[in-house]
C-alpha cells in the first residue's frame, strides 16, 4: 500500500473573492489530522487576512514579508519547500498560472514551488471570460501535462461578478478530498486511462407512488470510491440510487431509482469498463403489483406480495471479459467472511469487500467504515476502521498489489 502518513500540506491562497472558502479547507484538514501552512500572496490579504488562516492553521500565515526577513538562518521559501508533502494553490488566479507554466518567482508563494518536488494541487477560480480566454486554456492544459502538477476543475454558477458560468472555484468538501487523496498516494495516479464503474447508494422499489421497500444506503461509500478513482486518473462513471450529496467535477453520474433501471445502465456501461465495483444497496424484492394511484391505508394488503429483482452483479460477472475486474460489496452482521467469501465464489467475483454493518463507526450513512477484502487468490486482508475515502483508495491499493 501507499504511505498513508503524508500529512504536510501547504495551502497557497491567491487573490480572488474565492478565496473565503480556504478558511473551511484548511479548519477541515486541521480537524482530519493534516498539518497545514498557509501562504498568502499580496493580492490574497486583500481577501482575506493573515490572522484568520493563522488561527485556522495553527502556524503562522506566511506573507512576501516574512520572505524578504534577512533575520533566518535558511531561506523561508527552501524551508516551506523541503517541508511539504503537498502543495494547495486556491484559489489559483490566471496570474498565478502564467508564472507556474513560465517557471517565474516573484514571491513566496511561487519561489516555494520551484523549490519543492511535492505534488502540487490547483484549484482556479475567475470570471467566466477570463477563464475561456485561449491564452488561459492553454496555460491549464500545458501545466497539466507535468506529473507533478494536479487539477480540480471549475464548476458552474453565479460568480461574483454576477455572471452565470464557468470558472467557479470547486467546493471545500472537493478540495478537501483531493488533498487527502494525494497525501494517500503521494500524487501517483495509477489507474489514468482506466474506465472504472461503480454502482452506488440504495434502490427503491415502489408499491404506489408513495411507499417503496428500500434500505438505509446513502451511497457515501460509492461516492468515496467515485473519488477515489478519479482522483487517481480514472474516467469515472457512477450509477447511483437516491443520494443527498453533491456529484464531485468530472465523473459521470447516472442517477436511477429501481433495481431494474440500475441493472439497465450497468450491462450499457459494462464494456467500456476495467474495473467494476458494484457498492450499491440494491433491494433483493419488488412488490409483485404497483398501484399507479397511491393506496388507501385499508387497502394495503394484509400479506404483500414479492417477486425478486434482477441480480446485477451476478449478470455482471456472466457478461464481463477477461481483461476487466468485477468487484462486490458484502454488507453483513456477525460472521462477515463465510458470506462474503460464498458470494465471491458463486458469482464469480474477482474481489469481494465485506464490511460489518452492525459495529460502531462502519455501516450505512455514516462517514466510516471497515471491512476485510478477500479475492479469487485466496488473499484475505483486514481493512481497518478509517473514512470511507481512506478504505477505498485502500481497496485501490489492493486492486493495483496483484
Amino acid at each position: 500500500m501507499q504511505n498513508p502518513k503524508l500529512k504536510r500540506l501547504i495551502v497557497g491562497v491567491g487573490g480572488g473573492i474565492a478565496a473565503y472558502k480556504i478558511c473551511e479547507v484548511v479548519s477541515t484538514l486541521f480537524k482530519s489530522g493534516v498539518e497545514v501552512k498557509v501562504i498568502l500572496t499580496n493580492s490574497a490579504q486583500k481577501f482575506i487576512t493573515p490572522l484568520t488562516l493563522a488561527t485556522l492553521s495553527r502556524h503562522p500565515a506566511y506573507t512576501d514579508e516574512a520572505f524578504w526577513q534577512s533575520d533566518r538562518s535558511r531561506p523561508l521559501h527552501i524551508d516551506l519547500g523541503e517541508w511539504a508533502d503537498l502543495i494547495l494553490i486556491a484559489p489559483l488566479t490566471a496570474n498565478t498560472l502564467a508564472k507556474l507554466v513560465y517557471g517565474l518567482a516573484d514571491n513566496l508563494l511561487t519561489n516555494t514551488v520551484l523549490a519543492s518536488k511535492c505534488p502540487v494541487l490547483l484549484a482556479p477560480a475567475m470570471n467566466t471570460d477570463m477563464w475561456e480566454q485561449t491564452v488561459v486554456q492553454r496555460n491549464w492544459q500545458q501545466l497539466l501535462t507535468e506529473q507533478r502538477f494536479h487539477g480540480i476543475g471549475t464548476g458552474s454558477g453565479l460568480l461574483a461578478c454576477d455572471r452565470v458560468g464557468a470558472g467557479r472555484m470547486a467546493e471545500p468538501w472537493e478540495i478537501a478530498a483531493y488533498v487527502q487523496s494525494l497525501l494517500h498516494t503521494a500524487g501517483q495516479t495509477d489507474l489514468a486511462g482506466k474506465q472504472v464503474l461503480i454502482s452506488a447508494g440504495g434502490t427503491r422499489e415502489y408499491l404506489d407512488p408513495v411507499r417503496f421497500i428500500g434500505n438505509p444506503s446513502t451511497g457515501k461509500m460509492g461516492l468515496a470510491l467515485a473519488q477515489a478513482a478519479l482522483h487517481r486518473g480514472a474516467n469515472v462513471t457512477l450509477v447511483h440510487g437516491s443520494a443527498s450529496w453533491d456529484i464531485p467535477l468530472g465523473v459521470k453520474a447516472i442517477p436511477v431509482v429501481s433495481a431494474e433501471e440500475m441493472r439497465s445502465h450497468m450491462v450499457r456501461c459494462l464494456p467500456n469498463a476495467d474495473v467494476i465495483i458494484m457498492s450499491a444497496a440494491v433491494a433483493d424484492v419488488k412488490p409483485r403489483d404497483y398501484s399507479q394511484e397511491k393506496l388507501a391505508k385499508k387497502e394495503l394488503p394484509e400479506a404483500l406480495p414479492l417477486e425478486p429483482v434482477p441480480d446485477i452483479v451476478a449478470e455482471l460477472a456472466q457478461l464481463k471479459q477477461p481483461h476487466q475486474r468485477l468487484i462486490g460489496f458484502a454488507a453483513q452482521t456477525g460472521d462477515i467472511v463465510k458470506p462474503a467469501l460464498e458470494k465471491l465464489n458463486r458469482k464469480n467475483l474477482d474481489a469481494i469487500v465485506a464490511n460489518p454493518i452492525d459495529e460502531p463507526g462502519s455501516g450505512f450513512g455514516g462517514d466510516s467504515n471497515q471491512a476485510i477484502f478477500l479475492d479469487k487468490q485466496g488473499r484475505q486482508l483486514e481493512i481497518p476502521p478509517c473514512s470511507k475515502l481512506q478504505m477505498a483508495h485502500h481497496i485501490f491499493d489492493l486492486l493495483q498489489s496483484n
